[in-house]
């Protein structure tokens, strides 16, 4: 799916109930579910 140690992801949009999610991922949209964006461990970048 793109989602490697190191890659840089943001969310764009929540669906109303919460799932899925729209995430920009290497420059195109991925939607994942809850319980798979469970699995990422992010790190909080500041520009």
């Amino acid at each position: 799916m793109g989602l490697t140690p190191g890659v840089k992801v943001k969310i764009v949009r929540v669906a109303p109930l919460g799932d899925p999610l729209d995430i920009v991922v290497r420059g195109y949209n991925l939607s994942i579910r809850k319980n798979e964006a469970s699995l990422v461990i992010v790190r909080e970048v500041t520009r």
